[in-house]
């Protein structure tokens, strides 16, 4: 479900996490999107999502705030119910530790 975008997502957001090692970033996104899941399932509107998950006092540092304007569409565009039997949290962070190569070979490519 959310692979199809997953590592443009991270490359678009890259430069945000350059002093963070791979383990930090990939356990940081999945916090993002873990938080988000669950503000779907307490049923926070969309365009209250970013307000709501700061209120909140959020696990990541400040510079990964950018990922939930990313990483919110994707969960927003899923069925409640779907959202109950998955944790995409889990799912983004092993994602990226398992595609951390191939993310930063496409920054790379995409910086020059």
């Amino acid at each position: 479900m959310v692979r199809y975008s997953l590592l443009a997502l991270m490359m678009m957001s890259g430069a945000a996490y350059a002093a963070d090692g791979k383990e930090d970033v990939c356990k940081y996104q999945g916090a993002v999107m873990k938080a988000i899941q669950e503000a779907r399932l307490d049923r926070v509107k969309a365009d209250k999502l970013e307000a709501h998950l700061l209120e909140n006092d959020p696990s990541w540092p400040p510079n990964y705030n950018i990922a939930i304007e990313q990483f919110a569409p994707i969960v927003y565009g899923a069925k409640r119910r779907d959202l109950k039997k998955v944790d995409l949290g889990a799912q983004i962070e092993q994602q990226c530790l398992d595609n951390w190569e191939k993310i930063q070979e496409m920054q790379k490519s995409v910086s020059k």
